[in-house]
């Protein structure tokens, strides 16, 4: 089964998180505004409106870009070594994702030095153990479910 493989799961993982990421990218893009107050706003002001459009849609462009790499590349880190966590354990539980986010944020945070990869490993480790938490809740009862 193609679809059950590891490699499959990274690069799909990797191909949605690059989807999501530009959308996400380009709709915050696109609720950064300058105001004509700022001194870059006032620039781009003074410009025709062609221009500022062009201008616009460029940085959205750039945006989205951005995004839409960095949310691929946390995706497919993280799919990836929770997958082959899983493989290696041989089990499907909590620790894997624990583990794979602890990894997965040092691995992002590495350019930043050793304290940065410790934070970055707690946080992703937290969001990592909330999420699969949330995921393996026995009910999804409304009267149970602390998000509603």
């Amino acid at each position: 089964m193609g679809a059950e493989s590891c490699a499959f799961k990274t690069g799909m993982s990797g191909v949605m998180g690059f989807g999501l990421g530009g959308a996400f990218g380009l709709f915050m893009s696109s609720m950064r505004y300058d105001t004509p107050m700022t001194p870059q706003g006032q620039e781009i002001s003074k410009l025709p409106v062609r221009d500022q459009i062009r201008q616009g849609f460029k940085e959205m462009g750039k945006a989205s870009w951005s995004s839409a790499k960095n949310f691929s590349k946390v995706a497919f880190f993280y799919t990836g070594i929770e997958c082959g966590i899983e493989g290696l354990r041989g089990k499907n539980e909590m620790e894997n994702n624990v583990i794979a986010g602890c990894i997965t944020g040092a691995i992002l945070a590495r350019n930043a030095g050793p304290q940065a990869m410790a934070v970055g490993a707690a946080g992703f480790g937290a969001f990592g153990a909330a999420i699969e938490w949330y995921l393996r809740m026995d009910s999804y009862d409304a009267s149970k479910d602390p998000i509603t």
